[in-house]
């Protein structure tokens, strides 16, 4: 295997004779033993800005690009470098973490005009802990191969919240070789970091996990929304799933009842979270995946369908447990 696909977990493992280059194999020795050198960062929406800020907390300079140039302003105030292209950051470190909203985001990034490939050096080690089609994941995990350099997909799982804490959980696909280097920086981020498989599995067990998520915060808001209008109080209706069969992470940590839990998005009108468009985007690439494997998601399907309706209605910039509010609203569903 190429220099580029070799161990980055340790310098020992690193410096094991392999039928490579010399120069190439030194590179990354070095780079193995220099752990706190730059990692760009790409991508610094609610979930990135958190988590950029984490890799600064445990040492690591940050070489930051989001194509809002605002969202970079707070990490070049406190001394952080900007970059004005995603093949600028790959020209100046060779590990990158991209944070994207969507499939087409990230292959813009990867392999646009100005995109990562354009200036990737040879040895880098690419994490994408983007949500995407996990077909994408691994067309890009091949036109990385191609510059002599590694992609492994890291989604992760765990909200604005968890990725503020440091305690996302990050399931991660790629050559196995790969994922100490890879668990290096993403444990500065996470409480839990999964090797999955190859590249595409993590993407599949993020889309899995949605899927599951999305149905918990429709069943959670249609029994709160039922029990409420049966007469009960909506915080003891709440104590009684949590310590019942019903209790899941949508009722006990997420309630999407306004008034129930503190510091969730149903406590500040929805906002914050994990965005509505984006559920419906996670779902859409259940059904994308369900369909090319003949899977029968009825619910999965259905839940598809009530967030893009959302999205129709007004609630695409809300949080996805604002289905709560929806189902109030639409009383005729």
């Amino acid at each position: 295997m190429a220099a580029a696909l070799m161990l980055r977990g340790s310098a020992s493992l690193f410096c094991k004779p392999r039928t490579v280059h010399a120069a190439s194999l030194a590179l990354v020795c070095s780079r193995a033993m220099a752990s706190k050198t730059p990692v760009g960062f790409i991508g610094l929406g609610n979930m990135g800005n958190p988590m950029a800020k984490n890799l600064v907390k445990h040492g690591y300079p940050v070489i930051a690009y989001d194509v809002f140039p605002e969202a970079c302003k707070e990490f070049q105030d406190s001394g952080a470098q900007v970059t004005d292209s995603p093949a600028d950051v790959a020209e100046r470190a060779d590990r990158i973490i991209t944070m994207l909203p969507s499939s087409p985001n990230a292959v813009e990034v990867y392999m646009g005009a100005n995109g990562i490939l354009k200036k990737v050096k040879k040895g880098s080690l690419l994490i994408d802990s983007s949500t995407i089609d996990p077909v994408v994941s691994k067309e890009l995990a091949k036109a990385v191969e191609k510059m002599g350099a590694v992609l492994m997909d890291a989604p992760v799982s765990g909200g604005v919240g968890a990725a503020q804490a440091g305690n996302l959980t990050f399931m991660v696909g790629g050559v196995e070789q790969e994922f100490d280097a890879a668990k290096e920086l993403l444990t500065c981020m996470g409480s839990s970091v999964v090797y999955c498989g190859e590249v595409g599995t993590g993407q599949a067990a993020k889309i899995c996990n949605n899927m599951l998520l999305a149905i918990s915060m429709i069943g959670t808001a249609e029994a709160m929304n039922l029990g409420i209008r049966l007469g009960l109080d909506p915080k003891l209706l709440a104590k009684i799933l949590n310590m019942s069969s019903g209790r899941c992470w949508s009722s006990d940590t997420y309630n999407p009842v306004p008034g129930v839990m503190e510091g969730v998005p149903s406590a500040n009108n929805y906002q914050g979270g994990f965005g509505t468009t984006l559920m419906a985007k996670d779902l859409g690439l259940a059904q994308i995946s369900a369909t090319n494997t003949k899977t029968p998601v009825p619910l999965g399907s259905l839940a598809h369908q009530i967030y893009r309706m959302m999205c129709a209605k007004g609630y695409a910039l809300k949080d996805f447990s604002a289905v709560f509010q929806f189902l109030r609203e639409e009383e005729n569903l």
